[in-house]
């Protein structure tokens, strides 16, 4: 499989520069017979940055954003969906230009949206993971709280509110706005095991598999009924499938005790997993199809050349990071072998050497050339994605640690800003300076991704540096060492210590914890 897929993907070579089409190859041939050159492991492991980097940059760069007292809500948990770049609130009499020019597919403002507050809640629960400051958890169950009052519903959660009422009617919601309803809640559980944030999830989890799921397609659907935003019940969404996955499945359910749920949910989680490869997954370009509602969708733009939204280098590595990872909780090798090789192509190909960065996917030549070449522009998310691939290969093969202290670099240099802290949305490849008509904060950037990639590349740092792997916990009572787990990847627990008590009393039912691993992987 490994060599036919190299092989596939030197047809398509059109969409690479030469440069970039060897980023690992030469090193690691795939045809044993050639000679190839021994890996410096030492050397590649040592150029890494070590993970108290991540540590740093959580504390420096992020949380000077999202720990800004007009990031806290009044009352504290209700999250503003919107901010300045600056950190500052939106003012109607003053407006921020990045904020009154944005696009409006991701800024609305007369909408609050609940995946942006639950966001917020999953960035303080990473943010007390890693530095074990009690400020951040607190942080995190006022937002949960607020969401469990207000948001979450017998109809799933709103997927935003106007004028303080939830919208929009309840089969108009998206499975993807309902997903994400949870992510904070979800990780809330992970950190804790209170079995009242399990119940939140168990409640949505339900509503969306038992509304949404058409048997015939083996499908979540998008949604139920049109709504005003020109979504239709026959759209067949990446996202629909892919976002119960990361948006909150797959680390709860790895949380779980052993019983019937973890069953049920593990199960779910493999069904999903080879659906999206099944149904989704297109050859050609070794990349998933964003959208399969019919055949125009299955390519990278329509028959005006129109982009297909979600068939992307970011999509695609996220699919197949989690597919991965879902083979190694089911022990399912072909889900394994699958998603290995095919990452391998989609770094080889989004990897660019000169630069020492990554590539977001394809983009036309020219208007109607009907050619396609890489674009190089930087999205926050997708270098996110592509980082958090790479990390998690190296664990098995270290030359993919190869690139990641160009990619980090490029990340600390120029994604995040240094002045008011967190990163860019977008910055542009041709001068490296962030494009100012994304605002840093709007209703579907918020902390969520920025968090997760630090958590990332600290535990694998850590690992591929040999060191111990050292997070913060708040159990509410006993908990089994075979329910916790570092983020999405197995490690062997060596220690585990209580640290006192929290001071707050919102936080009373907490005791706070701090777990070593070993044996990432």
């Amino acid at each position: 499989m490994f060599r036919k897929l190299h092989v596939f993907a030197a047809l398509f070579a059109v969409f690479s520069t030469a440069a970039n089409a060897a980023a690992f190859a030469p090193i690691v041939p795939v045809n044993p017979d050639n000679t190839f050159q021994v890996v410096d492991v030492q050397a590649i492991v040592k150029a890494l940055p070590p993970g108290q980097r991540w540590i740093t940059h959580v504390k420096e760069d992020l949380l000077k954003f999202w720990g800004m007292p007009t990031a806290l809500g009044n009352p504290l948990g209700d999250f503003p969906t919107y901010r300045c770049d600056d950190g500052s609130l939106y003012d109607k009499s003053h407006p921020c230009p990045e904020l009154e020019h944005a696009d409006p597919g991701i800024v609305k403002l007369d909408r609050d949206y609940t995946r942006a507050k639950s966001r917020q809640v999953y960035g303080y629960g990473v943010a007390y993971q890693l530095t074990g400051e009690e400020k951040y958890l607190r942080y995190a169950v006022a937002g949960a709280d607020w969401l469990m009052k207000h948001a979450l519903d017998a109809n799933g959660a709103a997927s935003w509110f106007k004028d303080g009422k939830p919208q929009p009617p309840d089969l108009q919601r998206t499975s993807q706005d309902m997903a994400y309803a949870v992510s904070g809640i979800a990780f809330l559980y992970y950190l804790t095991h209170d079995e009242r944030y399990l119940n939140a999830v168990i409640a949505l989890k339900s509503h969306i598999f038992n509304t949404y799921f058409d048997p015939q397609w083996g499908l979540l659907r998008w949604v139920m009924a049109p709504d005003q935003d020109g979504d239709k019940p026959d759209q067949k969404e990446l996202v629909s499938q892919l976002d119960q996955v990361y948006g909150y499945l797959l680390w709860t359910t790895m949380a779980l005790p052993k019983g019937k749920l973890k069953r049920q949910w593990t199960k779910d989680l493999h069904h999903l997993a080879a659906a999206m490869r099944d149904q989704f997954f297109g050859e050609t370009y070794g990349l998933y199809w964003g959208a399969i509602t019919d055949m125009e969708h299955r390519n990278l733009a329509n028959y005006k050349g129109e982009e297909s939204p979600h068939t992307d280098f970011g999509h695609s590595i996220k699919t197949l990071w989690l597919t991965y990872r879902i083979g190694m909780l089911t022990d399912d090798m072909s889900l394994v072998n699958f998603a290995r090789p095919n990452m391998y192509t989609i770094l080889d190909r989004a990897y660019i050497p000169k630069t020492g960065s990554w590539a977001r996917g394809f983009k036309p030549v020219g208007d109607g050339s009907g050619r396609w070449t890489l674009d190089p522009d930087k999205e926050w998310w997708s270098l996110a994605e592509l980082d958090q691939a790479a990390a998690t290969l190296a664990l098995v093969d270290p030359v993919f640690a190869r690139v990641l202290p160009h990619t980090y670099d490029y990340w600390f240099r120029y994604m995040v800003d240094h002045k008011h802290g967190d990163v860019w949305h977008m910055v542009r490849a041709k001068d490296n300076k962030p494009d100012l008509s994304f605002p840093k904060q709007h209703s579907w950037k918020n902390a969520f991704h920025v968090f997760e990639h630090a958590l990332v590349g600290y535990v694998t740092a850590q690992q591929l540096h040999d060191q111990p792997i050292t997070l913060h916990y708040a159990f509410k009572g006993s908990v089994a060492d075979d329910t916790i787990h570092p983020y999405l990847y197995f490690g062997e627990v060596v220690k585990r210590q209580t640290l006192g008590h929290f001071s707050d009393p919102a936080l009373k039912n907490y005791t706070p914890s701090e777990v070593t691993f070993n044996s990432l992987h």
